[in-house]
C-alpha cells in the first residue's frame, strides 16, 4: 500500500502559515494524524473524500460528526440551491426562518421554543447564561466525563489549554461525575443554592444507568438548578428527537447541532417557553441577552436543516446509521479477534456513534498505538478520528473498511509482541487535543 501525500504536505505548510494550528478546528489538526500523513480535502461526495494527491478514502466521523447523510447529500443541496439566488440574509426575520423553527419543535416536540445560531457553543453558552439569569447563581456544574461543551471561558477555563482566561472564571464552574447520583448530589449539597445548573451529554458511548437521567432531573430541581442535555450529538444521529425522545426525560433546556445542517453551519438552543421567553418581547422579567447572531438565520443553512429533518423523518435515517454501524462493528470484531488483538484494538460506543480505543500491551490508552492504526487505515483507504458513520455508507464501504482494519490488526499484532510500535508508527505520535504545550 503506497500513497503520495507531497501535495498535502505542501498545503499544510500553507495552512500553518496562514491559520493558527493549520487547521479552524482543533481536532482537524495536522497533530491528529500520523507524520507526513495528513491528508489535505479537495472534495467529497456521500461516503467518500478525495485528497489533493488524488487518493480516495472512506470517510467516518465526517466533519466531526456534523455530515451523517453523506457529503454533498441531493435534497440537502438542492434546498440550499434553492435559497441561494433569494437572498442570504435580510433586516428582518425571513419565512424560512418561521419554517425551520416550527419544523424543529415537530422534530422535537419535548422543546418548547428554539433559536438558531451557528455552533454548538453559541447555543451551550446561551443556556448556561439563561440558567444563571433564571436562579440569580453563579456556577456551572458541568460533567467531567464528557470532553467538550464549548470553546468559551467557562469550560476552556477548566481544561489544560486555559491560558488567557483567569482564574476566578475557572472558579465558577464545577464538576460532576456521570452516573452517580449520590457524588452530583454532594456537590450541589456542598455549593447549596450557588449551582445555576448541570450540563451534560445525555449519553456517550454507554446507555445510562437505569432512572439515571430521570434521578437527574429530579435531583437538580430539588435544589434550585435547571438541567441542560447538550445534544449537540447525539441529536438526530441517535433519534429525530434527540436522546431526550429516546429515554423520555425532558430537560429545561437543551442544544443541538452538528447533523442538524449535514455540514452547513447551524445549531439550536431549545427548551421550555417560560425559561426562553425570557430572552424574548413577552416577558415583564429582566431580560436575558439570549442569542442574537447576525448570521444565525441565514436562509440556505436553515432551508438545509429543514430537508435534514425531513429526510430523517422520511428514510428513518438514525435507524440506518443504528444497522450500518452495528454491521461495522461485528466486522471490526472479528477482525481484531482473527488477528489476537480484540483486547486492544476496541469498538465502543452507540452504534450509530462509535469510538475506537487502542490500547497497549497493559491495556491502557495508547496514543503511539493509536498511530499506528491511524496510518494503517491511511494507506488502505480509510480516514477518520472514530468510526463515527454516515448513511451515505455502503455494504461495499463496511466490507472495505473491515479488510482495512484486519490489515491494521495484523501490524498492531506484531507491534504488540514486540513491545514497541514506533517501528510501525512512521514518525512521531499523535497528540491529544487539549495539552499545554506544543
Amino acid at each position: 500500500m503506497t500513497k503520495s501525500f507531497s501535495k498535502s504536505a505542501e498545503a499544510n505548510e500553507r495552512l500553518h502559515a496562514a491559520i493558527p494550528g493549520g487547521a479552524h478546528t482543533y481536532a482537524k489538526g495536522q497533530d491528529q494524524y500520523p507524520a507526513d500523513m495528513a491528508p489535505v480535502i479537495s472534495h467529497g461526495r456521500g461516503a467518500h473524500v478525495w485528497d489533493v494527491d488524488g487518493n480516495e478514502y472512506v470517510e467516518y466521523g465526517s466533519g466531526l460528526r456534523a455530515v451523517s447523510l453523506g457529503h454533498a447529500h441531493p435534497r440537502v443541496v438542492d434546498a440550499v440551491r434553492s435559497e441561494l439566488d433569494r437572498g442570504s440574509n435580510f433586516v428582518r426575520p425571513s419565512v424560512v426562518e418561521l419554517a425551520a423553527a416550527e419544523r424543529f419543535l415537530t422534530s422535537v416536540p419535548t422543546a418548547e421554543m428554539v433559536k438558531f445560531a451557528k455552533n454548538g457553543s453559541d447555543a451551550t453558552t446561551a443556556a448556561v447564561k439563561l440558567a444563571r439569569a433564571v436562579t440569580g447563581r453563579p456556577l456551572v456544574a458541568v460533567c467531567a466525563d464528557h470532553a467538550f461543551f464549548s470553546i468559551d471561558d467557562w469550560f476552556i477555563a477548566r481544561t489544560p489549554m486555559s491560558a488567557g482566561i483567569p482564574d476566578q472564571i475557572a472558579d465558577l464552574t464545577v464538576a460532576f461525575p456521570y452516573g452517580d447520583l449520590v457524588a452530583t448530589e454532594e456537590l450541589l449539597t456542598r455549593h447549596e443554592e450557588q449551582i445555576a445548573c448541570l450540563i451534560l451529554e445525555p449519553v456517550t458511548q454507554h446507555d445510562p444507568p437505569e432512572g439515571y437521567l430521570e434521578g437527574l432531573r429530579d435531583l437538580a430541581h430539588r435544589h434550585g438548578a435547571l438541567l441542560i442535555f447538550d445534544e449537540t450529538i447525539t441529536g438526530f444521529r441517535f433519534s429525530p428527537a434527540g436522546a431526550q425522545g429516546m429515554y423520555g426525560v425532558t430537560p429545561d433546556l437543551s442544544t443541538f447541532g452538528k447533523a442538524l445542517g449535514n455540514g452547513f453551519a447551524v445549531s439550536a438552543l431549545a427548551g421550555k417557553r417560560e425559561l426562553m421567553e425570557r430572552g424574548g418581547l413577552r416577558d415583564d422579567r429582566e431580560r436575558v441577552f439570549l442569542l442574537s447572531t447576525t448570521h444565525g438565520a441565514e436562509t440556505h443553512s436553515l432551508a438545509a436543516a429543514i430537508a435534514v429533518m425531513d429526510v430523517y423523518a422520511e428514510e428513518d435515517i438514525a435507524a440506518r446509521l443504528h444497522m450500518l454501524g452495528e454491521q461495522l462493528a461485528v466486522g471490526v470484531r472479528a477482525a481484531a479477534a482473527a488477528a489476537g488483538v480484540e483486547d486492544h484494538v476496541v469498538v465502543r460506543g452507540r452504534p450509530s456513534n462509535m469510538v475506537f480505543a487502542t490500547l497497549d500491551e497493559n491495556l491502557e490508552p495508547s496514543q503511539p498505538y493509536r498511530t499506528l492504526f491511524l496510518r494503517e487505515l491511511i494507506l488502505g483507504g480509510v480516514i477518520g478520528p472514530s468510526f463515527v458513520v454516515s448513511a451515505a455508507l455502503t455494504d461495499e464501504d463496511i466490507a472495505r473498511t473491515v479488510d482495512v482494519v484486519a490489515g491494521a490488526c495484523t501490524v498492531y499484532r506484531k507491534a504488540l509482541e514486540a513491545g514497541d510500535p514506533s517501528v510501525w508508527m512512521g514518525g512521531r505520535a499523535v497528540k491529544p487535543v487539549f495539552r499545554k504545550f506544543v
